[in-house]
């Protein structure tokens, strides 16, 4: 009660010196965090940003309810939460981000929560699951992949956007970590290291092909490389440097519309022609992930299936059962007239030796059945 009667300015402040401020618990947690990748770093720092925005600084931990949490939430689907230009243009932050935000948040609170400081998480009961949002799914075609490599500035250009496209590598991660020593090109393959799933057992790397579309961009880089040079990706070589917005300049230069998730669609857009020409768990063993993931994430339907499934030629079955068909039309289409009346069928011959006709005999007075004694 003396906080809201505080946040109303009646009453001054009351702080409880047995719980930290928000403020200095974010500080204390990310300076003992020294396990983390620094992406991570980044993904915390904005959600911490949220947090102050929301609750301030010099609010207490045990101040902080469950119904606070839940109004958070909320905020969170507000335009006062964008901070960027990359949230969506109306409303608050997308479903997906505003899940991650609340997962972070329970992430800090549960800290508190291990260390005594508080006796509950509050944001414990909310939602923090990321699902896949397929309204935001592009498939990237080969056509307009041609017109952005025409487009692209420079050949570390072409190659991050081949490496992206039909190699389904994830940017830039996997890009920066490519080194000429991963290079196979006796045996045509890749060593991808990945960073993301490294943590987990035997998902630290994987061989990828050397696939058609690829090779010559790889040859390209090559020959440019200086002597010793380690990393296939020379440019950009800070983790935290933002690609999307000179990609969404050459996607412009290409005469195309920027699509949503502009790097993780065509990695779907290669998991997706993988799957259609390679069993599901080889296309998911070279994009490094399962098929349940790529289910859920990446695998699209797109225009290339309707069309297949109309004009390719029908399945041997419907092929053989057609002609039988049209015979059986065929043999009566003759009318009664043309067609002699002992004439048999073809596909009867066989049995008609077992019957007979009924015209041939005459019928007794008694009828068919025979003559019983009165």
């Amino acid at each position: 009660m003396a906080g809201k009667l505080a946040a109303a300015g009646l009453i001054d402040s009351r702080k409880d010196e047995s719980s930290p401020t928000l403020g200095e618990h974010l500080k204390n947690y990310f300076s003992k965090r020294t396990d983390v990748k620094k992406s991570t770093k980044i993904n915390w720092r904005q959600s911490e940003r949220n947090m102050l925005s929301f609750f301030g600084a010099d609010c207490t931990l045990a101040s902080i309810t469950p119904g606070d949490a839940k109004d958070f939430e909320r905020w969170l689907g507000t335009s006062a939460a964008r901070e960027n230009v990359y949230a969506e243009a109306e409303g608050g932050l997308a479903e997906n981000t505003r899940r991650k935000r609340i997962s972070n948040a329970k992430q800090l609170f549960q800290y508190a929560v291990d260390h005594e400081l508080i006796s509950r998480n509050p944001f414990k009961g909310l939602k923090s699951s990321v699902g896949g949002n397929r309204s935001r799914d592009y498939f990237l075609s080969r056509e307009d992949s041609q017109k952005i490599i025409d487009a692209c500035p420079n050949g570390q250009w072409r190659l991050i956007f081949a490496l992206s496209r039909f190699g389904g590598l994830r940017c830039p991660s996997e890009h920066l970590a490519l080194k000429w020593t991963d290079v196979d090109w006796d045996r045509s393959r890749i060593l991808v290291h990945s960073p993301k799933t490294e943590h987990h057992e035997g998902k630290a790397e994987r061989w990828l092909p050397m696939f058609p579309e690829l090779r010559p961009h790889l040859e390209h880089a090559w020959e440019q490389a200086q002597e010793g040079a380690e990393h296939v990706i020379t440019h950009y070589r800070d983790a935290s440097q933002n690609l999307r917005t000179q990609f969404q300049r050459i996607i412009k230069r290409a005469g195309l519309t920027p699509w949503p998730k502009l790097f993780q669609n065509l990695r779907a857009s290669r998991a997706t022609e993988l799957a259609a020409d390679h069993p599901a768990h080889v296309a998911a063993a070279w994009l490094g992930h399962s098929t349940l993931v790529a289910n859920k994430h990446y695998w699209q339907v797109t225009d290339d299936d309707f069309e297949k499934a109309t004009l390719e030629k029908p399945p041997e079955r419907c092929a053989a059962q057609n002609p039988a068909q049209q015979a059986h039309v065929l043999a009566r289409t003759p009318s009664q007239a043309e067609t002699p009346a002992h004439k048999k069928t073809p596909v009867l011959q066989e049995f008609a030796s077992e019957c007979f006709t009924v015209q041939k005999y005459t019928m007794t007075p008694t009828g068919l059945e025979p003559v019983l004694p009165a």
